[in-house]
């Protein structure tokens, strides 16, 4: 793969927040909002923060990119959320989404979605409301690095989320078993690891450019996650509904969502 690698200083300029979350999870023709994975990630996050009882003082959101979906059910759960990703206009973007700034894509159809799996009545201006209280702040944060938010150094937290990241940061299962490892220094022993990613996934396409994704599959992130120190405590793998146009875009035939537990630090 090697020269196909889309490394970070193409995302700081060219990856496009509202391209890629209209592309991707525009509520009618958005390619996971049709294949079934923005429905699967959202009820798998809930069970994580009721059924799995995933609760604490601060979560750290790795990788969240321009979308705030993975964070509405763990706002629930901690007292604080710090986002944490590469680029500069991902975390600008992220932060005016909680801010509910004018001309951003709209997520009211997802925080619905989500208010009605909770189903305690919360509606969508008290979600956005509680997101934006929780979410205290998101910072420069690079996986390759031992220290992936250097020259911070924050307090171990009680969870780190992944949600399909270190696949499109990584070009080799090496790489993908370092960050993991990077990621991890994040987190408390005893804490919670939640990761999502697309399985035998090679591309993905944004404005007409190619990006390059790492190839998964469930055995390597099994063993990938337990050499790291964890416990499953959850894992799913959900397959895709296939469409010839949507594939295309963008080549996964599966997901999988896996809730790890971490035993010791490696």
């Amino acid at each position: 793969m090697g020269s196909d690698f889309t490394g970070k200083d193409v995302y700081e300029e060219e990856f496009d927040p509202w391209s890629y979350l209209d592309t991707y999870y525009n509520p009618i023709s958005g390619l996971v909002t049709k294949d079934g994975f923005l429905d699967f990630a959202l009820k798998k996050l809930h069970e994580t923060f009721t059924m799995h009882g995933v609760k604490g003082e601060t979560l750290i959101d790795v990788g969240h990119g321009p979308s705030i979906y993975q964070d509405l059910s763990a706002c629930e759960s901690f007292r604080e959320i710090i986002g944490a990703d590469y680029t500069d206009r991902n975390r600008e973007y992220y932060e005016k989404t909680l801010r509910n700034e004018p001309g951003i894509f709209d997520w009211t159809s997802v925080i619905q979605a989500v208010c009605d799996l909770e189903g305690k009545g919360t509606t969508v201006e008290e979600k956005r409301e509680k997101l934006k209280k929780t979410v205290k702040k998101t910072i420069k944060c690079d996986v390759t690095k031992s220290n992936p938010v250097a020259p911070l150094v924050l307090p171990k937290a009680d969870c780190v989320m992944a949600i399909a990241c270190l696949e499109s940061a990584c070009k080799d299962l090496d790489s993908y078993c370092n960050a993991l490892n990077n990621i991890s220094s994040l987190l408390k022993v005893g804490g919670y690891l939640i990761i999502s990613e697309v399985l035998n996934c090679t591309t993905y396409f944004l404005g007409g450019k190619r990006f390059s994704c790492l190839s998964l599959n469930e055995e390597f992130m099994k063993s990938a996650i337990t050499n790291t120190g964890y416990a499953i405590i959850d894992l799913q793998v959900f397959p895709r509904k296939y469409d010839e146009e949507q594939y295309n875009l963008c080549d996964y035939d599966s997901t999988i969502f896996i809730l790890a537990s971490k035993l010791r630090d490696i």
